[in-house]
């Protein structure tokens, strides 16, 4: 699928990007790191130019990233401390279309056509609450809990529960029945997958692209913060 018709195919489907996370390994939120120069957030809604709305989920202390007007609608987790799966269900609350395509911040390779595959996948499958992908990995296969596409008004119900059951690994999703888990395409690049969780990771993305070696940046973290 090309990124055109990716285009066609979304305009009502919400893409919703994870933004809350501390970045405890990283030293400083991932919402808040820039690439060549401009916010991670704004380079992702370039690379993505999303026909469909748009959604930034923030947790509590850490509203307004950089880039964050770049955003249709911004919703913050109501409770902190929760991780990805509170993250999700805030954007399982907020989306403003029942599929809702969800992501993180830190996966800056990301295109629009794999994203448009996950929703066309949860199209063909009406009982589904959600698709998620495995990845090749040395001859076996990963779980990556994300990107993935979602239906909101069944996949909510779902969340909430585990997150009442303090269940809050979010590829724990997986062993939920109405969650279908399918192979990702041999022809997604293997970039793709790149997610910055370090700064060894950061610098290792910095290594393989040179033209933005010096262009990629952690920004300082607060006084006083951990």
């Amino acid at each position: 699928m090309s990124d055109d018709s990716a285009s066609m195919d979304c305009a009502r489907t919400t893409l919703a990007v994870l933004a809350g996370g501390e970045g405890r390994r990283m030293g400083a939120p991932k919402g808040d790191l820039a690439i060549d120069g401009r916010p991670i957030l704004e380079r992702l809604l370039d690379r993505l130019n999303w026909p469909g709305p748009t959604l930034l989920v923030t947790a509590p202390g850490r509203q307004h990233p950089p880039g964050w007007r770049r955003f249709a609608v911004e919703a913050t987790d109501a409770v902190a401390g929760e991780g990805p799966l509170r993250g999700l269900l805030t954007a399982l609350e907020h989306a403003s279309t029942d599929e809702v395509v969800v992501l993180a911040v830190d996966m800056p390779n990301i295109t629009p056509a794999p994203l448009a595959w996950l929703a066309a996948n949860l199209r063909a499958n009406p009982t589904a609450a959600a698709v998620m992908v495995q990845r090749p990995e040395r001859g076996s296969s990963q779980l990556d809990p994300l990107p993935a596409a979602f239906r909101a008004v069944v996949a909510e119900g779902i969340v909430r529960a585990r997150l009442h059951d303090r269940k809050l690994a979010l590829h724990g999703l997986a062993e939920e029945h109405q969650v279908l888990v399918v192979p990702a395409p041999s022809d997604w690049p293997a970039d793709f997958w790149a997610n910055l969780n370090t700064p060894s990771d950061l610098a290792a993305y910095q290594h393989a692209s040179p033209v933005r070696s010096h262009s990629m940046a952690i920004p300082a973290a607060p006084a006083g913060s951990e």
